[in-house]
């Protein structure tokens, strides 16, 4: 009972806050402040459906009390339709009362983000490499998809396919809390083309995440970059332009660096690796953050730990299994063709039960 009754003070906060926000937004003078005006409809824009959701759940509850008293009535219609309506709007009041507990689990300032994902090849060789190049693939259809764009940052091909390395920006609203559930390593086991035995290898592809970084929030000074221009190489290191345009830029406080040789430009390898770069280090201050607040972690699926195999993808068997969730799912091609809303979903879902788990205990 004591858990209902803070939810519903919460929720009475921020329908106060709501109302005042419309007050605030219908001001002349908000209106004539861009800053102001923008904070106020971003602010206004993230609890409107939470808003939506406990005004029907009001309304949900003023009907079921009705109903309930009409149970008195004399008319023994009106009883019998009384009764006919309570058992639904007592699902129904259930339901939203989950709905409601959800909304109000504090959001993730990244999640409307976009995102830049970097694709290593680990164990396994060229294998490696080559299942890099596929995950590429199915991250690329996917963002699509969902309308979002995909650009490459920077790219080594393998000598026989795929990648070693390749990092590259999706670029959408909400990319990022759809694509921080992929951090970590993925395996793969299969056959590869080259293997005459038909014997399975296992293979494994890194994958990080990281936020992109907006420059109202990560603040770079020009003495603190050194700036590397060298020749472009391609698979195997030969040279694969005839000018020095492949840049690389390091963050001297940090140490974390980044390349781009993909465009011919010197100016747009120049203007991608800094792009990188930002991400990198934001992602790093994010990480020396979370690090600190190790304790207040415990909710979070697995330990964020890069170096933790989270997914294993089994050609043989048709196989995907996310092992943070224990979720398995016997349609592969599908995924590794982009399908793989499903797989995000039930992360998203069970992340959002052990944020609730963590909310309650408190």
């Amino acid at each position: 009972m004591g858990q209902a009754k803070a939810m519903f003070n919460k929720l009475k906060g921020v329908e106060d806050r709501f109302i005042k926000l419309e007050q605030l937004l219908s001001d002349p003078a908000v209106v004539s402040d861009r800053v102001l005006y923008q904070k106020y409809i971003k602010e206004h824009g993230e609890i409107s459906k939470l808003m939506e959701a406990y005004r029907r759940y009001k309304k949900i509850v003023a009907d079921l009390e009705e109903a309930r008293d009409l149970l008195t009535d004399d008319d023994p219609d009106m009883k019998e339709m009384a009764q006919e309506e309570i058992g639904p709007l007592e699902e129904q009041k259930a339901a939203l009362e989950e709905e409601l507990k959800i909304l109000l689990i504090p959001k993730d300032p990244l999640d409307e983000k976009s995102v830049i994902v970097e694709l290593r090849a680990g164990t396994g060789g060229d294998e490696s490499a080559l299942f890099a190049g596929d995950l590429f693939k199915m991250y690329t259809r996917y963002a699509e998809s969902l309308g979002w764009a995909v650009e490459v940052m920077d790219s080594h091909a393998s000598d026989v396919g795929g990648f070693k390395e390749v990092v590259f920006q999706v670029s959408g609203k909400g990319a990022y809390s759809s694509f921080k559930y992929e951090s970590g390593v993925h395996r793969v086991q299969r056959v590869p083309a080259t293997e005459t035995q038909g014997r399975i290898h296992t293979s494994a592809v890194t994958v990080a995440v990281l936020p992109e970084a907006e420059d109202v929030e990560l603040k770079i000074e020009p003495n603190e970059l050194r700036i590397d221009i060298f020749r472009s190489s391609g698979p195997g290191g030969q040279s694969v332009n005839t000018t020095d345009s492949a840049v690389r830029i390091t963050h001297i406080p940090s140490g974390i660096t980044a390349t781009c040789q993909d465009e011919k430009s010197q100016h747009k390898n120049r203007e991608k690796a800094m792009k990188v770069l930002r991400s990198r280090v934001l992602d790093k201050m994010i990480q020396e953050t979370e690090a600190k607040r190790s304790a207040e972690r415990k909710g979070q699926i697995g330990s964020g730990d890069r170096s933790e195999r989270i997914r294993t993808y089994n050609f043989p068997q048709g196989r995907m299994t996310d092992h943070r969730i224990g979720l398995t799912l016997y349609r592969l091609e599908a995924i590794m063709e982009g399908s793989i809303e499903e797989i995000i979903s039930s992360l998203r879902t069970h992340a959002q039960a052990q944020a609730l788990k963590n909310e309650q205990s408190l």
